[in-house]
């Protein structure tokens, strides 16, 4: 007589509403690919009743199911399909070079122009580097993704997110709401691109226990920054001293980049933008990589390219009029 046992399965890493899918469409389907097994949902746990035997295969091709979620981000019914096969799906899944990160929603993040390419190749040989361009080109996003995937694949176990919180225009002062909600409408372009790649109840809770974290630049004074992939956006809007502090929080095993467009400083004094002259300092000293993108990396709207376009133009003429006398 077969021993029947009473399982319990703790789902962790994921969350139950990606894995059981809309309408339990992914826990019908894996009940239907274990007709001897009774599959019981309860929040983030399962529990299965069946032979001893027959559970324990049920909960390898579980973990093998999370471990694919967890490195490409996704669950669909082909993958299931192929996880309760008995077949490792990983030998299955066909390899795209210029992918990053398997998104929300089948999204795919991938490298689309050459100097994301080249950000991403130059990831695996630097632990800093430093990414400039044009609006729409790509520079930050890539970063983001590249951290996703760094934490997905547990070669960090943080991400921390960071702008200098400067006034472009308008005045921080009159904005409504506590100092978090003066700067948040600093930080929303970094929530956007978490939110394209990591599933809302997953970054909420990510959010809620510090794996992930968004902050202004002078929140990073004093801290020592291990085991976590950080970047600094809008780096032209740092002075030298505030970037120098920046640099200086790297603890070991971190991965820092610094994105920036030097074409859109805010500071009251644009000779004041400590980037361009902390890249002059840093050239040669190993282990930081530069990546220098351009109008041909613009993703946005094709107008976008044809804006930044124009203004270069506007800017070289002004550069080479005669001075009026």
């Amino acid at each position: 007589m077969t021993e029947s046992v009473d399982k319990k399965i703790e789902i962790e890493g994921v969350d139950p509403r990606e894995l059981y899918g809309p309408q339990n469409l992914f826990l019908d389907q894996i009940r239907e690919l274990h007709p001897h097994l009774k599959i019981i949902a309860r929040g983030s746990a399962l529990t299965v009743l069946g032979s001893k035997s027959e559970s324990e295969r049920f909960q390898k091709r579980l973990d093998g199911l999370i471990a694919y979620y967890l490195k490409y981000g996704h669950i669909s019914k082909e993958v299931i399909q192929q996880a309760f096969s008995g077949n490792p799906i990983e030998q299955e899944v066909p390899v795209d070079k210029d992918v990053i990160v398997y998104g929300n929603n089948g999204t795919i993040v991938r490298a689309r122009t050459v100097n994301q390419q080249k950000l991403v190749q130059m990831y695996d040989r630097n632990d800093l580097l430093f990414a400039i361009g044009p609006a729409g080109s790509g520079k930050t996003y890539t970063a983001i993704a590249l951290a996703v995937r760094a934490l997905k694949e547990r070669e960090v176990k943080r991400i921390i997110l960071t702008r200098p919180a400067v006034e472009a225009g308008e005045k921080l002062g009159f904005l409504p709401g506590d100092m978090k909600e003066k700067l948040d409408p600093y930080l929303q372009p970094l929530y956007d691109a978490l939110n394209d790649m990591i599933p809302p109840a997953k970054l909420q809770k990510y959010l809620e226990e510090g794996t992930v974290q968004i902050a202004p630049l002078a929140y990073m004074r004093g801290r020592t920054l291990d085991n976590a992939f950080v970047i600094l956006d809008e780096a032209q809007n740092t002075t030298l001293p505030q970037i120098k502090m920046f640099l200086t929080r790297m603890g070991r095993s971190a991965k820092f980049i610094v994105t920036g467009d030097v074409t859109q400083i805010d500071l009251p004094r644009r000779g004041d933008s400590g980037l361009t002259r902390a890249m002059d300092i840093l050239r040669s000293v190993a282990g930081i990589g530069f990546v220098e993108f351009d109008k041909r990396d613009i993703v946005r709207h094709p107008l976008v390219k044809e804006i930044v376009e124009a203004f270069d133009r506007r800017k070289e003429a002004e550069e080479t009029a005669p001075l009026e006398k």
